[in-house]
Protein backbone atom coordinates (compact mmCIF):
# COMPACT_ATOMS: atom_id res chain seq x y z
CA UNK A 1 0.00 0.00 0.00
CA UNK A 2 1.70 3.41 -0.94
CA UNK A 3 1.47 6.06 1.91
CA UNK A 4 -0.19 9.56 1.22
CA UNK A 5 2.41 12.27 0.36
CA UNK A 6 1.61 15.27 3.16
CA UNK A 7 2.67 18.90 1.67
CA UNK A 8 2.41 21.81 3.43
CA UNK A 9 1.66 24.58 1.32
CA UNK A 10 2.03 28.33 2.50
CA UNK A 11 2.50 31.65 0.70
CA UNK A 12 4.87 34.84 0.74
CA UNK A 13 2.03 37.00 0.50
CA UNK A 14 0.03 37.85 3.65
CA UNK A 15 -1.93 40.84 1.48
CA UNK A 16 -5.92 40.42 1.28
CA UNK A 17 -7.01 39.68 -2.83
CA UNK A 18 -3.03 38.44 -3.14
CA UNK A 19 -3.02 37.15 -6.49
CA UNK A 20 -0.10 33.99 -4.98
CA UNK A 21 -2.69 33.14 -2.60
CA UNK A 22 -5.14 32.58 -5.14
CA UNK A 23 -2.86 31.04 -7.00
CA UNK A 24 -1.70 28.48 -4.48
CA UNK A 25 -5.25 27.69 -3.71
CA UNK A 26 -5.85 26.68 -7.52
CA UNK A 27 -2.25 24.67 -6.97
CA UNK A 28 -3.81 22.87 -3.87
CA UNK A 29 -6.49 21.68 -5.04
CA UNK A 30 -4.31 20.56 -8.19
CA UNK A 31 -2.10 18.46 -5.35
CA UNK A 32 -5.61 17.23 -4.05
CA UNK A 33 -6.38 16.27 -7.03
CA UNK A 34 -2.89 14.38 -8.09
CA UNK A 35 -3.67 12.12 -4.24
CA UNK A 36 -2.09 14.72 -1.79
CA UNK A 37 -2.99 15.51 1.54
CA UNK A 38 -2.24 19.75 1.45
CA UNK A 39 -2.23 21.45 4.88
CA UNK A 40 -2.59 25.39 3.63
CA UNK A 41 -1.38 27.69 5.93
CA UNK A 42 -2.43 31.58 6.49
CA UNK A 43 0.82 33.54 6.81
CA UNK A 44 -1.25 35.68 9.20
CA UNK A 45 -1.37 33.40 11.80
CA UNK A 46 2.73 33.07 12.18
CA UNK A 47 3.72 35.75 12.01
CA UNK A 48 7.50 36.42 12.87
CA UNK A 49 9.75 39.32 13.89
CA UNK A 50 12.03 40.38 11.86
CA UNK A 51 15.37 37.76 11.86
CA UNK A 52 18.09 39.03 14.42
CA UNK A 53 20.63 37.28 15.69
CA UNK A 54 20.76 38.94 19.05
CA UNK A 55 17.06 38.84 19.64
CA UNK A 56 17.67 34.86 18.52
CA UNK A 57 20.62 34.65 21.31
CA UNK A 58 18.31 36.72 23.98
CA UNK A 59 14.62 34.90 23.16
CA UNK A 60 15.51 31.88 21.49
CA UNK A 61 13.16 30.75 18.21
CA UNK A 62 9.54 32.06 17.90
CA UNK A 63 7.37 29.58 18.97
CA UNK A 64 5.34 30.74 15.80
CA UNK A 65 8.25 29.70 14.04
CA UNK A 66 8.90 26.89 15.91
CA UNK A 67 5.34 25.30 15.20
CA UNK A 68 6.39 26.01 11.37
CA UNK A 69 9.41 23.96 11.72
CA UNK A 70 7.47 21.12 13.46
CA UNK A 71 4.66 21.55 10.42
CA UNK A 72 7.38 20.94 8.09
CA UNK A 73 9.13 18.23 9.73
CA UNK A 74 5.48 16.75 9.48
CA UNK A 75 5.11 17.03 5.46
CA UNK A 76 7.01 14.98 2.82
CA UNK A 77 7.07 18.09 0.22
CA UNK A 78 6.63 22.12 0.81
CA UNK A 79 4.40 24.12 -1.70
CA UNK A 80 5.50 27.87 -1.53
CA UNK A 81 3.97 30.43 -3.72
CA UNK A 82 6.66 33.31 -4.25
CA UNK A 83 5.48 36.44 -5.32
CA UNK A 84 7.62 38.93 -6.55
CA UNK A 85 8.79 42.43 -5.38
CA UNK A 86 11.08 44.65 -6.89
CA UNK A 87 12.33 41.32 -8.26
CA UNK A 88 12.79 39.55 -5.49
CA UNK A 89 11.21 37.46 -3.52
CA UNK A 90 8.93 38.99 -0.61
CA UNK A 91 10.66 40.03 3.00
CA UNK A 92 7.94 38.03 4.62
CA UNK A 93 8.61 34.85 2.46
CA UNK A 94 12.38 35.42 2.86
CA UNK A 95 11.81 36.11 6.69
CA UNK A 96 10.00 32.61 7.54
CA UNK A 97 12.77 30.55 5.85
CA UNK A 98 15.02 32.44 7.18
CA UNK A 99 13.71 31.15 11.03
CA UNK A 100 12.84 27.81 9.93
CA UNK A 101 16.56 27.58 9.07
CA UNK A 102 17.56 28.22 12.70
CA UNK A 103 16.16 25.12 13.93
CA UNK A 104 17.87 22.49 15.62
CA UNK A 105 16.10 20.01 13.41
CA UNK A 106 16.88 20.97 10.05
CA UNK A 107 13.12 21.00 8.08
CA UNK A 108 13.93 20.97 4.35
CA UNK A 109 16.65 18.80 3.95
CA UNK A 110 15.49 16.31 1.25
CA UNK A 111 12.53 17.89 1.33
CA UNK A 112 10.69 18.43 -2.29
CA UNK A 113 9.29 21.90 -3.42
CA UNK A 114 7.37 23.53 -5.57
CA UNK A 115 7.06 27.15 -6.78
CA UNK A 116 4.47 28.69 -8.22
CA UNK A 117 4.58 32.98 -8.78
CA UNK A 118 2.10 35.03 -9.57
CA UNK A 119 2.09 39.04 -10.87
CA UNK A 120 0.66 41.44 -12.75
CA UNK A 121 3.81 41.94 -14.64
CA UNK A 122 4.88 39.84 -18.17
CA UNK A 123 6.75 37.92 -16.27
CA UNK A 124 4.71 36.20 -13.67
CA UNK A 125 6.95 36.61 -10.94
CA UNK A 126 9.80 34.53 -12.40
CA UNK A 127 12.66 36.81 -11.00
CA UNK A 128 11.33 35.87 -7.75
CA UNK A 129 10.89 32.37 -8.52
CA UNK A 130 14.37 31.92 -9.79
CA UNK A 131 15.75 33.42 -6.30
CA UNK A 132 13.45 31.23 -4.02
CA UNK A 133 14.44 27.94 -6.17
CA UNK A 134 18.00 29.02 -5.05
CA UNK A 135 17.17 29.39 -1.32
CA UNK A 136 15.27 26.59 -1.17
CA UNK A 137 17.92 24.26 -2.85
CA UNK A 138 20.71 25.82 -0.51
CA UNK A 139 18.94 25.06 2.67
CA UNK A 140 18.61 20.90 0.82
CA UNK A 141 15.41 20.89 -0.96
CA UNK A 142 14.58 18.95 -4.34
CA UNK A 143 12.86 21.52 -6.12
CA UNK A 144 10.99 19.99 -8.47
CA UNK A 145 11.79 21.76 -12.41
CA UNK A 146 8.23 22.69 -13.38
CA UNK A 147 8.04 26.45 -13.49
CA UNK A 148 4.40 27.87 -12.66
CA UNK A 149 3.96 31.55 -13.32
CA UNK A 150 1.26 33.49 -13.97
CA UNK A 151 1.72 36.69 -15.45
CA UNK A 152 -1.00 39.49 -15.62
CA UNK A 153 -2.96 37.66 -12.70
CA UNK A 154 -4.93 40.76 -11.86
CA UNK A 155 -6.74 39.03 -15.14
CA UNK A 156 -6.18 35.28 -14.53
CA UNK A 157 -8.90 34.33 -12.19
CA UNK A 158 -13.08 33.94 -12.54
CA UNK A 159 -15.19 35.08 -10.07
CA UNK A 160 -15.32 31.69 -7.96
CA UNK A 161 -10.91 32.22 -8.18
CA UNK A 162 -10.32 29.00 -10.97
CA UNK A 163 -8.24 29.68 -13.53
CA UNK A 164 -9.25 31.44 -16.89
CA UNK A 165 -6.74 29.75 -19.05
CA UNK A 166 -6.64 26.44 -19.68
CA UNK A 167 -2.92 27.20 -20.32
CA UNK A 168 -1.99 28.51 -16.92
CA UNK A 169 -4.01 24.96 -15.39
CA UNK A 170 -2.21 22.64 -16.93
CA UNK A 171 1.09 24.33 -15.79
CA UNK A 172 -0.57 24.06 -12.22
CA UNK A 173 -1.49 20.47 -12.61
CA UNK A 174 1.44 19.80 -14.31
CA UNK A 175 3.60 21.31 -11.27
CA UNK A 176 1.28 19.30 -8.66
CA UNK A 177 1.82 16.03 -10.01
CA UNK A 178 5.47 16.53 -10.32
CA UNK A 179 5.50 17.52 -6.62
CA UNK A 180 3.48 14.37 -5.63
CA UNK A 181 5.28 12.30 -8.04
CA UNK A 182 9.05 13.35 -6.98
CA UNK A 183 8.13 12.96 -2.87
CA UNK A 184 6.96 9.48 -4.07
CA UNK A 185 10.06 8.72 -5.52
CA UNK A 186 12.80 9.99 -3.03
CA UNK A 187 11.72 7.38 -0.42
CA UNK A 188 10.65 9.93 2.51
CA UNK A 189 7.05 8.56 2.80
CA UNK A 190 6.28 7.06 6.09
Amino acid sequence: MTATIRILAFSGSARNGSLNRKLLAVAVEAARAAGAEVTLLDPDDYALPLYHGDLEAAEGMPAKAANLVKFALAHHALLIASPEYNSFPTPLLKNTLDWMSRADEEPFVGKVAGIISASPGALGGMRSQVLTRQLLTHLGCHVVPAYCTLSRAHEGFDVDGRLKDNRAQKSVDELAAQLVDTAKKIGRVS
